[in-house]
């Protein structure tokens, strides 16, 4: 259509809007849709639904900059993805509108309610408005960011695939509450992820509108200056930068975390660094040696050729050895606080020729408010305090910012998808603390959320925590506090194309069986420490008393988890089978593949799965060895009997104990399987490294079981040579009454 008929076009759909009549000018689907999106738009009015059956042409208005081609691309290979055509002469049309033209001009008139006013300051760095134009949709914003992020809104508003594909209109204006909304990495505590997997990513994050990724480096990126540090299979300087510009397409800039003054064990461990060390073999620099700062220098200024964004993060939490070595008469005589920020002001100084601002954790420092306020104008400019709790605080959030705030330091928030050392992260403790710590940020002033992801025990799983980032992304984005009963009413319909709602209600059974442990059987929640701890040591029996009673209602939830994966699988459209070039080959990525659906993110359900699995059993095992106890003990009251009935119920609970299906096979199949599904969704997201130890300790545990076995194949023999058995003690099981919780003492008894 040509630019003076388009213009006309659309000042006669005004006119229609504001007349309040609806014409008809395509096929339009009369019901209205309750639109589910990701983060929801400051504004946000449902209008008709277009089917796609002929699927839907794009149009990017002349002149089109090589960044808006991009967006259009990505939209388009999206649509494609999900078998909608791209066609040139389908009747329903996007039409990509920068904002200044007339016709951009009339887009966010209808958008803003039909009143003439430009795009306000606020929206034109990120903000976009998107209107239904008859023909489908019309959107216009003033920057690159603003219009590839109305395209990812408008991804999610077509649901469906193929043919039977929806387009649901809306009329939207949509900026972002907080400028900076990232994600924090940890690639120091066990697993890497590969370049491939953080290229997607990437994608995914900036779908949702983050635009800051933050890769956590404790020795992990590697260094010319400092060769030692890094091991074999970590962060190269050529993937870093690789990555940096992949990001800088989808306008997220990566800001590297290299821990500067604590968190640096591994570095330490080399003898031409123990100089350094507060503590020998420590972990935190010792802040009185020059050769501190100099390493300091030299890791920093090669990450500043690398990443070229502007920030650096320097870490500094937890510097728990300071004042405990070398510089302990230091703090003795001054105080652990002026020490802490001395060195602070240090590291500054040393890098300010980087030019870069430096983004420094909180925790240290927000005690000392007084000293905060007294440091100088100049340090305040070149930093930016990260204040980070992953609790859920019914005070609320204000004691870890003030002290900055009323200092004058810029400040971010970092909540977390609270991941770490969990079988499935706790998101009972998750989503009120992105809530209520985000939108606390906003109220005092905070320019940034840095949601984060720890992998403290090496376990971690990146495709278990879509939940709490895409939350964390709404919440950054969305302005005040988010509605978590919205998000989950949300996010399968959006993450996954799951139009049943099943994998939402799975992962309220997730969170309902993390609060079993919690609050029932008082004994944290789903931990990694739980899942591997043996039933029968002397705490497994201690913990064992306080989770049998609910054993129960917890492996319920997790199996109610699992049944309802299952039926989304089996609810959703069959997907296309993968096309083998040759023989299958074998990949650890997909040694138990599910059968292709048109669900998407299918890793992100898989690692769901094996969270569930992994639940489930915790409970399970206090069960068994329950059972096992009692089983022996019924068996070995009957060993002297003449009965031959007996004689064979001996055998039976001997059987059900060792035998083919025996409760000790269930241990050794149950941790068998969970190693195989852990190595395949390792493998499709990290690297090899940091893998090995969480499967020696799967083959730990089933040799645990496999020695059980083989204890009780002894007494088994015994039992059919002499008809006598040895006491439990013997064979390492304990007695019935040891699974008996003890009531705690009172001073009255």
């Amino acid at each position: 259509m040509a630019r003076a008929g388009l213009v006309i076009y659309r000042y006669l759909m005004h006119v229609l809007r504001t007349g309040c009549v609806l014409l008809a000018l395509t096929t339009l689907a009369s019901a209205q849709t309750s639109l589910k999106l990701i983060p929801i738009p400051r504004e946000v009015r449902g209008g008709a639904d277009q089917p796609l059956t002929s699927g839907v042409q794009i149009t990017c208005a002349a002149p089109c900059s090589a960044d808006d081609t991009f967006a259009v691309d990505d939209l388009k290979s999206y649509l494609i993805s999900q078998g909608v055509t791209v066609n040139p002469s389908s009747p329903v049309n996007i039409l990509v509108e920068r904002y200044g033209s007339p016709i951009s001009k009339s887009i966010y008139r209808d958008a803003n309610g039909g009143t003439a006013a430009e795009m306000p300051a606020e929206m034109t760095a990120e903000g976009y408005a998107i209107i239904p134009d008859g023909k489908g949709l019309a959107i216009t914003a003033a920057s690159d960011a603003g219009i590839f992020y109305a395209l990812q809104t408008v991804k999610q508003l077509v649901t469906g695939t193929g043919t039977n594909a929806v387009l649901h209109t809306a009329t939207i204006r949509d900026w972002p509450a907080m400028k900076y909304r990232g994600l924090d990495d940890d690639l120091s505590r066990g697993p890497i992820t590969t370049l491939e997997f953080e290229k997607k990513m990437i994608r995914t994050i900036a779908a949702y509108k983050v635009n800051i990724y933050s890769p956590y480096f404790e020795h992990t990126q590697q260094y010319a200056s400092n060769p030692l540090m890094a091991p074999p299979g970590s962060v190269t300087a050529d993937e870093a930068r690789q990555l940096v510009a992949y990001a800088q397409l989808y306008h997220v800039t990566i800001i590297p975390e290299q821990e500067a003054f604590g968190h640096l064990h591994h570095n330490l461990t080399w003898e031409q660094y123990q100089p350094l060390a507060e503590t020998p073999h420590g972990a935190v620099l010792a802040p009185g040696q020059p050769g501190s700062v100099e390493l300091i220098k030299q890791m920093f200024t090669e990450l500043a050729s690398i990443y070229p964004g502007p920030f650096l993060h320097i870490g500094a939490d937890e510097t728990v050895d300071l004042g405990l070595g070398q510089t302990k008469a230091d703090v003795d005589a001054r105080g652990l606080a002026p020490v802490y920020l001395d060195f602070l002001q240090k590291i500054a100084t040393a890098l300010k020729p980087l030019n870069r601002r430096l983004l420094f954790w909180g925790d240290i420092a927000q005690d000392s408010p007084d000293l905060l306020k007294g440091l100088p104008q100049s340090f305040k400019d070149q930093t930016i305090a990260i204040a980070w709790v992953y609790s859920v605080e019914p005070k609320g959030f204000d004691r870890f910012l003030t002290p900055f705030t009323k200092a004058g330091f810029e400040t971010w928030v970092a909540p977390s998808v609270n991941n770490y050392r969990r079988v499935y992260p706790d998101n009972n403790n998750a989503l009120p603390n992105i809530q209520r710590f985000t939108a606390d940020g906003q109220r005092l002033g905070s320019t940034g959320q840095l949601n984060t992801i720890w992998d403290d025990d090496g376990e971690g799983l990146f495709n278990q925590n879509w939940y709490g980032i895409l939350f964390g992304a709404a919440a950054a984005w969305q302005k005040g506090e988010s509605s978590i009963a919205a998000y989950q009413d949300s996010y399968a319909q959006v993450f996954h194309g799951d139009a049943t709602g099943y994998l939402n209600e799975a992962q309220k059974e997730m969170m309902l069986a993390h609060r079993v442990l919690q609050e029932q059987a008082k004994e944290g929640d789903g931990t990694n420490s739980i899942f591997w701890l043996d039933p029968m040591s002397k705490d497994g029996l201690r913990i064992g008393a306080q989770v049998l009673p609910y054993a129960h209602d917890l492996r319920l939830h997790a199996e109610r988890a699992l049944t309802l994966i299952a039926q989304a699988r089996a609810a959703a459209p069959p997907g296309a089978a993968p096309v083998l070039n040759g023989p299958a080959v074998y990949d650890p990525a997909h040694t138990y593949p599910s059968a292709p659906t048109t669900l998407r993110e299918t890793d992100a359900i898989d690692a769901l799965e094996l969270g569930a699995r992994r639940m489930d059993l915790i409970g399970l095992k206090f069960q068994l060895a329950q059972e096992i106890a009692q089983g022996y003990q019924r068996a070995y009251a009957m060993q002297n009997t003449k009965v031959r009935k007996e004689r064979m119920d001996v055998s039976r609970e001997l059987s059900d104990i060792n035998g083919v299906n025996g409760r000790i096979q269930d241990y050794i199949d149950s941790y068998s399987l969970l190693r195989d599904l852990f190595e395949q969704a390792w493998y499709r997201s990290n690297r090899a490294y940091a893998l090995r130890p969480v499967l020696e300790h799967y083959d730990y545990t089933i040799g645990v079981w496999e020695a059980r076995s083989e204890k009780l194949r002894s007494a088994q023999r015994q039992w059919s040579d002499t008809h006598t058995l040895p006491p439990a003690a013997d064979l390492g099981l304990p007695l019935p009454d040891a699974f008996t919780q003890k009531p705690e003492s009172s001073p009255n008894h």
